[in-house]
């Protein structure tokens, strides 16, 4: 997959496609859904199948105090666009100018002249230009006129039960792994690099990866089991691993902590992809460092027979 910044001067051989338009946070089984329709089209029209999408969010642009919000890191979102067959992947920046454009203009400017597409599709519900004033009916007629083709993709579920990027992030809040993965079609995962903490874990017999949660959407707080894979390897280490505040040592960060359980090895630098099976318990405060060490051997134990049983018998 190629990945191209911005719209101005695409060069002849990346034009032509048909893309599918959305942010695609998480890649999830909405996100699949309009990928599909996009790819018949491409199929159907003989082009490439190509995705663009905006950065920063445009939920980041419009809030940038907002609360972390993100499902996915761009790496792992990229890496799944390729998977699922996208040739080509535009990046667009969201700025002033993108924020202010009409419809018409977005479609003029970006989609007919700048990238020279000829198939787009969308979510049924999807809404564009200034203002969001822009529909899918609008979309099909702007571009109709100018010879690109259109479909859109109806919504995975309806009503409550549409799948969304907010229904994802509400399950990961509540700690609901399992909703989670079902509507991403994958388990939730946080890619991270481990920095250096204060090694209290290491003093008591359980030394933790330390990772900073940045924009990620931020889950309930406590304590998970998880899969653990280390610079680029598959998650299948097992692992257990706290993320909140840690109250019994007076923290004050939002912090991931992970235990990767049967290893013994410097993490330092490390970049963890750290893959959420199950919330095993809410995070709460000890009375003092040995109550600590206590529960989290019970906690590892736990940790230990959930993932035995995803894993099956050996």
């Amino acid at each position: 997959m190629q990945t191209l910044h911005g719209y101005d001067g695409i060069d002849a051989g990346h034009r032509g496609a048909v893309i599918a338009l959305g942010n695609f946070d998480g890649v999830h089984l909405g996100h699949r859904a309009v990928l599909d329709v996009a790819r018949k089209l491409a199929d159907t029209a003989g082009a490439k199948l190509g995705v663009a999408l905006f950065e920063p969010h445009p939920r980041r642009y419009f809030a940038p105090d907002a609360r972390a919000f993100r499902l996915m890191s761009p790496a792992r979102r990229d890496a799944l666009l390729a998977a699922l067959g996208v040739a080509q992947l535009h990046v667009l920046e969201f700025d002033a100018v993108m924020a202010q454009m009409t419809p018409e203009a977005f479609v003029q400017r970006v989609l007919a002249d700048g990238l020279g597409i000829s198939g787009i599709v969308t979510g049924a519900d999807f809404r564009f230009g200034a203002g969001r004033a822009g529909s899918t009916v609008e979309l099909a007629q702007l571009c109709a006129a100018r010879n690109i083709r259109s479909d859109f993709a109806e919504l995975e579920g309806n009503g409550s039960d549409k799948v969304s990027s907010t229904r994802i992030r509400q399950a990961i809040h509540d700690g609901n792994m399992q909703a989670a993965a079902e509507l991403l079609g994958v388990r939730w995962t946080v890619d991270g690099i481990v920095v250096h903490g204060n090694q209290r874990g290491r003093t008591i017999g359980f030394p933790t990866a330390n990772i900073d949660l940045g924009d990620y959407v931020r889950p309930a707080y406590g304590v998970y089991a998880v899969m653990v894979g280390i610079d680029g390897e598959a998650a299948t280490r097992p692992a257990v691993a706290n993320i909140g505040k840690r109250p019994t040592v007076d923290g004050t960060t939002e912090l991931l902590e992970v235990h990767l359980l049967d290893f013994d090895g410097d993490l330092y630098g490390c970049e963890l992809a750290v893959e959420f099976h199950d919330h095993l318990r809410p995070e709460r405060r000890f009375d003092g460092l040995d109550a600590l060490k206590a529960q989290i051997a019970l906690d590892a134990a736990s940790a230990r027979d959930v993932l035995t049983r995803v894993a099956g018998p050996a």
